[in-house]
Parts: C-alpha cells; structure tokens; sequence
C-alpha cells in the first residue's frame, strides 16, 4: 500500500510527522500539543482540506482536528483493524420464482460508512446487498455480478455500452429480470442510454440506486432494491425504467420510464421524478399498480439489441453573453452533433445564428431542448426560434436534454 493510502489527504510536514511516527488512517493514535494530550482514530483527509492538520474521532464519536506546530509529537497506540463486512448466510430460493439478475455498477446503493475512518467505502457487492435484504428470497431467485464499480460521475458511453451488452447476454440468457444497481447521479443518462439500445426488450431492466448507503438507518437501498427485484420478475410489463421512492416515506415507490426520469433533487429521497409524464407504476404494499397504457409486454418477440454509443455529442446549455467560439471548438474537437439546452420554448441568443447555420451546413446535427425541463419547446412562437428554426436547429418537443444527448450519442 502506498503512503499516499496509508496517509490518505495527508501531505508535507504533517504526512512526514506521520510517516515517521509509524502510523496510517485508522490506528489509535495519541497526538501530543503544548500541554494537551489527545488520543482517537487517525481519521482520512480530503486532499483538498485545510493542510497543517492532523484529524482523530475521539472516543466520544466528535472529531477533532489538531494543528500541527512546532514541538506536536504522534505516537501509535495500536494498529487498524482492517475493515471487513462478511455477509450473513444467503437465505436458500424457493422453486418456481422467476430468475433475475442483479448487476452492480457501483454508487451509493453499493457502499457503505466506514465507521473507522467516516468515509463512504464501496465495500458491498451485489451478492452482500442480496444476502442482507431476505425480502428478496421471496420475490426471486438471485443472481448477481459486479460489471464494475465506479462513481456514476465517472460513467462514459463506453461504460453504457457494456451495460447495454450485459442486459443483452442475460436476456439471451434466459433471466426473467435484470436490475442494474447505479449511481443516482447519472442514472438518467444510463437509464436512456439502456431504452435505446434495449429495443422492446423481453423481459423488465430496472435501474435503481439509493440518496444514503445501504447500511445507514435512513437508507432507502432496501426499499429501492426490493421494489425493482419485484417488477424484474413480476411485472406485466417489459421497459427499461428506474426504481426510486415516490416521496419522503418508504411505503411507495415509484417506477419511471428510462427516457422520462430525471434527479430534480440533491440528496432527498424522493429525488427522482418522471418529467413530462407520469409514472409507469407504483410498487406499494407488495403490489404493483400500473400507472400507464400501451406499455411494451413481457415477452415481446420484437426485441432488438442496438448497441453503440460514442463520445462525440455535446450537450451545452446556453447561457447570457455565451460566446460563439464554443460552439466552433466543439466542431473542431470532431462533435458530430450539439444538444442545446434554450432558454424557454427554445431560444438562444442571435448572435449564435451564423455559427449554428455554418455547423448544420457542415452536417452537424443541432438539437434543441428547454432549461425549463418541464412543458415542451415551441420554436414558432417568437421571431428567435423562427430564426434558428430557418438555421436548421431541429426542436425536440419536450424530451429532457439528458435523453436527447443520450440519443444522440
């Protein structure tokens, strides 16, 4: 292990105190200061922290942070108990459940606090969420792999393509079911991205994630998780769709169409929201209620797996005083299409007219959508978007820019 994860956030003159002293994040440690003594965990730093101090979780549970000068002294009381989280005993299927998988791609949904340090840690896998949560042995019979596990800032279209090709591989393979377990942040991104290249599939792919880790009392990874093993395996219907509370409390959860959800929330539970429609279905009281017609059947022999996406589409929303030259450097770096987000019904500022007409002449595609995120864009209404409709900007009704990007991807 390098100094840089033994010392993690630490850096300079107090990572060379520490370093001499012997310790890493996580030994009880006494730091001595002046004429105060104080003893606790050596607790991780953020990199980008206030430097010059060494930061312990005293036995009371606080932390404290001890600034180092000139005379502090460290001593190792006792090494770290390397965290370990042993699942409990899998609880045995029962015959005759449908089959359904679980992917995990890493998020909230698949960490938890390490009370050692106070840092969120990807230390569960799918198979510890399933072992963990018994409920699930009465809806289905589990599978589970992680594809990977990254933060969902991280995710790329290459990482959608081989969600994509998974789901294909266990559709093929005969599952009943798939549940991707993701990161909230750019869900909906992967849940488009999934809808376009999972074409009327056979069977339900169902997104989930969670706002707080699953081993926190206010976590709703379990709710969420079981709701979407519930509609993987049972649902009448066959749609990409993502599995998030309706509100506050745990008793409903509501199931959005994959192009539709939308995180319109930073940390509260009901986060997700279906935006210029309403729900496909409710998951309450261990019933699902479907909430909308003319869904895609389970077991649609229509199905088709187109897969590819690439890097070379932009979404930019527009913003006052927004220069032209953005545009050109997007076209010079190989964008083959630009997703603009507008102003309300779909405007942006004329003096992006001339470049917006130079780019489409190039042949690249330029779509607009609306920063109001609800209602749709009207481009007709007002001389700009007459003009930039006459510029060749294609209007996108009311699809979310996230989905249009996606799309254009």
């Amino acid at each position: 292990m390098s100094v840089q994860e033994r010392l993690q956030g630490y850096s300079g003159e107090v990572r060379r105190i520490l370093e001499e002293a012997g310790v890493e994040v996580g030994d009880e440690v006494e730091v001595a200061a002046g004429d105060r003594v104080y003893r606790g965990i050596l607790m991780a730093r953020y990199e980008l922290a206030e430097p010059g101090y060494i930061v312990l979780k005293l036995p009371n549970g606080y932390n404290v942070g001890v600034r180092v000068s000139e005379g502090v002294s460290v001593r190792r009381i006792a090494s770290a108990r390397k965290p370990s989280f042993p699942p409990p005993p899998r609880p045995p299927s029962k015959p005759g459940l449908p089959r359904v998988y679980v992917v995990s791609t890493g998020g909230t949904i698949a960490s938890r606090i390490d009370y050692r340090t106070g840092g969120v840690r990807a230390a569960l896998t799918a198979e510890d969420l399933l072992s963990i949560i018994p409920e699930l042995a009465e809806l289905a019979d589990l599978g589970a792999e992680i594809l990977f596990s990254i933060f969902s800032e991280d995710m790329t279209a290459d990482h959608w393509s081989r969600m994509a090709a998974k789901a294909d591989e266990l559709i093929r393979s005969g599952v009943d079911g798939i549940v991707i377990a993701h990161g909230t942040d750019t869900m909906g991104y992967s849940a488009a991205a999934l809808s376009f290249a999972l074409q009327k599939p056979p069977v339900p792919v169902v997104f989930v994630g969670a706002q707080r880790s699953s081993d926190r009392p206010s976590s709703d990874a379990a709710t969420n998780l079981i709701a979407a093993v519930r509609v993987a395996g049972h649902a009448p219907f066959a749609e990409v769709c993502a599995s998030m509370h309706a509100w506050h409390s745990d008793d409903v959860i509501a199931i959005h169409r994959g192009t539709r959800v939308r995180k319109l929330h930073t940390s509260s539970r009901d986060a997700f929201k279906s935006v210029n429609a309403d729900p496909i279905a409710y998951v309450a009281g261990g019933e699902i209620r479907v909430n909308a017609e003319n869904l895609n059947p389970r077991g649609s022999e229509e199905y088709r797996f187109e897969p590819g996406f690439s890097d070379e589409a932009a979404l930019v929303k527009f913003y006052p005083g927004m220069p032209p030259e953005l545009l050109e450097l997007l076209a010079e770096r190989g964008c083959r299409g630009i997703i603009l987000e507008g102003t309300g019904l779909g405007h942006v500022s004329n003096r992006l007219r001339p470049v917006i007409k130079e780019l489409v002449d190039r042949g690249i595609f330029i779509g607009m959508t609306s920063q109001c995120i609800y209602g749709r864009v009207n481009m007709r209404v007002y001389d700009t978007g007459r003009y930039l409709l006459k510029a060749g900007v294609v209007p996108l009704d009311d699809m979310l820019p996230e989905t249009a990007y996606v799309k254009l991807s």
